[in-house]
């Protein structure tokens, strides 16, 4: 503590540790998160406890990936640095993600402890961490002088649990697993949790303000956030969502505007007067997902509540039917009838449901089984379907049974000139159609590096001539979603290997159809005929680098 000490002289005196515990410290690695989490390093080491900092403890030559796994699995405490940066980068919101579903386990750890580094609790998180972070209590730190008092409430608190918890056990009483509510104090209220993007009409999705910050704003109108939906295209999907019976399937990688357009779905729903829920699959506890049954319940009660009406699932479920047949009732006798007017139901994050195997392959042919009602059932008629996801994984159902070859789909495709000019015009940012062409040669028409490079360019942090320089670097602006994409491929070598390919020429180059098919659900690759080749400039260059590839 002697280091620590000399930096922090008034640092009070540390409950001494009766047992070590073990930190997984969650930071981006530049100034002030790193700082900061060398110093938490430090006062958790000289307390006596384990503390993991990525870029202190893996060792040369060691996969990050896997390591970082480990650490999660192992550690007690998630200690998250919550800066500006961290807040918007997507290893951090991963590695909450992965402490989250931990959290919700079986052991109930890690205690996630997140601290506000200079980001005050106005400003707004991304929906995700907003998700994870829902209900645990949060610290701020906006100077040196905060350190000493964060670390010393941390040590308290852990010293007073384990006090609790030998009292619980000699009781013969079992522990709370909230037993860390978070350095919960009077002085320190928690933070209120934000709303989704939609919220049956409370968020006004159709502004007028067409300044930066309205841009900005975390609830913007569509046309100002997505100029490059045309009015033709929000058109077709309301006028499939009026449809009775509906299914539509929109399918786009990660950051394309899926939740997005969902949400724009569901609020033209509002506007007809329709009933909406929205249920993001990576919301619930990871207990939901042991067994069909469990997940149909939470299902059905999620979907109930939020239409604001009692569940009644004792009176409607008969365990001798099975879960489906249960489900399927409960819509069928008393959910739908007990609303007036269509549902629009909105599927979020399907994928999440592809690594539980054995309730994807019940579930899923489930929303092809009401689809297929809703051609001779009136009352299926009520039910509107809007499935986001990334991709179809390799689930073994039978094409006749499978909701994704059914209903209207929409595949959100690249930005083109027009779309990437008029959200610059929308920008203040008056381009010619050369500057155009050289932000589209590096990011191609990607929605969220586009409208990322658009957004820093006119807050003027950095000009068109400085994003080209470092973008395919992890120095640049896309630093993080580039070294995600590499730590995706490095655990899946074939990939690896057939991105080598793609990247080593110069053109469109023939691999692995089912490769290919990867990487371009990706959108790491475009095709070219039945050859493949960058998507953007931004890959090529990155991956060439990572892969010393001359």
């Amino acid at each position: 503590m002697s280091k620590f000490l000399d930096i922090y002289p008034t640092m009070p005196t540390l409950p001494a540790a009766s047992k070590s515990a073990r930190f997984f410290i969650s930071y981006r690695s530049q100034d002030p998160d790193l700082s900061l989490a060398k110093d938490f390093y430090e006062a958790i080491k000289a307390a006596g406890h384990e503390a993991f900092m990525a870029g202190e403890s893996i060792r040369l030559g060691e996969k990050w990936p896997q390591r970082i796994d480990e650490e999660l699995k192992l550690c007690d405490y998630f200690l998250l640095l919550l800066s500006e940066r961290s807040a918007t980068s997507e290893m951090v919101t991963e590695e909450v993600r992965q402490a989250k579903e931990l959290r919700d386990g079986s052991d109930h750890k890690p205690v996630i402890l997140p601290i506000r580094v200079n980001l005050p609790w106005s400003t707004p998180l991304n929906y995700d961490l907003r998700g994870y972070l829902q209900q645990v209590q949060q610290r701020e730190w906006n100077s040196p002088a905060d350190t000493p008092k964060i670390l010393h409430e941390i040590f308290s608190l852990l010293a007073e649990g384990e006090s609790r918890r030998v009292e619980e056990s000699e009781s013969g009483e079992l522990g709370d697993e909230q037993l860390f509510p978070l350095i919960a104090s009077s002085a320190h209220p928690a933070l209120p949790v934000a709303e989704p993007v939609l919220t049956n009409g409370q968020v006004n999705l159709a502004s007028n303000s067409s300044d930066l910050n309205g841009l900005l704003d975390p609830e913007p109108s569509p046309e100002l956030e997505f100029p490059f939906f045309d009015k033709a295209f929000y058109f077709d999907c309301y006028k499939e969502v009026d449809k009775p019976g509906a299914l539509i399937r929109v399918k786009a990688p990660l950051q394309w505007g899926k939740t997005y357009l969902m949400n724009q779905i569901l609020y033209y729903g509002i506007q007809q007067d329709y009933q909406t829920v929205r249920v993001d699959f990576q919301e619930p506890e990871k207990e939901v997902f042991n067994s069909l049954k469990q997940f149909l319940q939470w299902f059905c009660s999620y979907i109930a509540e939020d239409l604001h009406i009692p569940d009644n699932l004792a009176e409607n479920w008969r365990d001798a039917l099975g879960a489906n047949s249960n489900c399927t009732n409960y819509f069928e006798r008393y959910l739908l009838p007990a609303i007036s007017s269509p549902l629009i139901l909105g599927l979020d994050n399907v994928d999440v449901i592809f690594s539980h195997q054995k309730i994807a392959c019940d579930f899923l042919p489930l929303l092809r089984a009401w689809y297929e009602k809703a051609k001779n059932k009136p009352i299926w008629q009520k039910l509107r379907l809007v499935i986001a996801y990334s991709k179809e994984d390799f689930i073994p159902i039978d094409t006749n049974r499978s909701p994704f070859n059914v209903g209207h789909l929409i595949e959100i495709q690249e930005l083109n000139e027009v779309h990437i000019q008029k959200l610059a015009q929308h920008l203040k940012l008056y381009w010619n159609r050369e500057q155009v062409a050289q932000l589209m040669a590096m990011v191609g028409g990607h929605p969220w590096l586009v409208k990322k490079a658009l957004y820093k360019i006119a807050q003027r942090d950095l000009t068109l001539t400085e994003l080209l320089q470092i973008a395919p670097t992890e120095e640049g602006l896309y630093g993080n979603h580039l070294f995600r994409h590499w730590l995706i491929l490095q655990d899946n070598p074939e990939l690896l290997q057939a991105m080598r390919q793609v990247v080593t020429v110069n053109g469109p180059v023939r691999i692995d159809a089912g490769k290919a098919s990867k990487l371009r659900n990706m959108r790491l690759v475009k095709y070219a005929g039945n050859d493949v080749l960058p998507l953007c400039d931004l890959y090529r260059l990155y991956f060439r680098d990572r892969l010393r590839v001359e």
